[in-house]
């Protein structure tokens, strides 16, 4: 499974540069985790236009995995990048220290980066985010920090990011807001940070904005046709971009919305990919979002979307 970064060059300046799809976990129907198909899945994904991929986010299920499961995850997913800069474990965990090994093994394994979510136990305030952030750095790889408020309750505003970017703590942010006036203000007060586009719905707007890369959901079912929009959105080509945008956008929004996890699995079942079962709390979509996301997922295979 080393085939991937042999046939397709690394041509990003940085490891958290360009397309890092945040992989969706294949489960056997007992919901045992299916390693092989996984490690398929992230060949496949460099292969048809991404250029890595972030096991262990939200998309692939971690607060469910137990720490062999999550381990093995990583590991499959470096073999089968062939790249260890491909790849960039999430290492988010309750407590720092926790976060940190995390961080270190992702480091063991071979990483090239890894994305961070500040603590989310209780609603810290910001000398707890920057020592938290600190910590995870200490591990020595490169952190991306993961900006989503409105799962964690702590919002990394544009002048906490400048603060957590000269502490030396990160390298860039997963802006996952969709308030994409903060892009701007980034820019303004930290100029070194890299933004990465955090929600699929918002990625022309961000990319237009200087995005210099995106930590995807959608290309997991769809990557050629994610990664020709990324491509020309970030270049500026209108023409090719937003016809794609519109097509796409009825998708992409899901990305934003609880049950996107089930969203992305489903429509990676119908686009022949080995998406399956979610464990619960997750339950499988049913009714009008099931119909909802079957019908736009149907419409862009149709389209030649794929």
């Amino acid at each position: 499974m080393t085939h991937a970064s042999r046939t397709r060059p690394d041509t990003r300046t940085r490891p958290w540069h360009g397309i890092m799809v945040a992989t969706a976990l294949p489960l056997r129907a007992d919901l045992s985790v299916d390693h092989d198909a996984y490690a398929d899945h992230v060949a496949w994904l460099l292969d048809n236009g991404c250029d890595g991929v972030v096991p262990n986010g939200s998309l692939g299920e971690y607060q469910t995995l137990t720490d062999a499961e999550r381990t093995r995850v990583v590991r499959t997913a470096v073999e089968a990048a062939g790249d260890g800069a491909r790849v960039m474990p999430g290492v988010s965990a309750y407590g720092s220290a926790e976060a940190r090994r995390w961080a270190e093994q992702a480091a063991e394994a071979g990483a090239g980066s890894v994305l961070l979510l500040p603590p989310n136990a209780f609603r810290a305030d910001e000398d707890a985010v920057r020592a938290h952030f600190a910590e995870v750095a200490r591990a020595g790889l490169p952190v991306v920090a993961y900006n989503n408020p409105v799962d964690t309750k702590v919002d990394l505003a544009p002048a906490l990011l400048a603060r957590l970017h000269a502490d030396g703590s990160i390298v860039a942010v997963k802006e996952f807001t969709g308030d994409v006036r903060r892009a701007y203000e980034i820019a303004e007060l930290a100029p070194g940070l890299d933004l990465l586009v955090g929600a699929d719905d918002v990625l022309l707007e961000l990319a237009l904005a200087g995005a210099v890369g995106w930590i995807a959901g959608y290309p997991n079912a769809l990557p050629r046709a994610c990664a020709a929009l990324y491509r020309a959105a970030v270049s500026g080509d209108l023409v090719t971009a937003l016809p794609l945008y519109r097509s796409l956008h009825p998708l992409l929004r899901w990305d934003s919305r609880t049950e996107f996890v089930q969203a992305i699995k489903m429509s990676m079942d119908l686009a022949g990919r080995p998406g399956g079962p979610t464990r619960p709390p997750r339950f499988p979509l049913t009714g009008e979002s099931g119909a909802a996301v079957r019908a736009a997922t149907e419409k862009v295979l149709a389209e030649g979307l794929v």
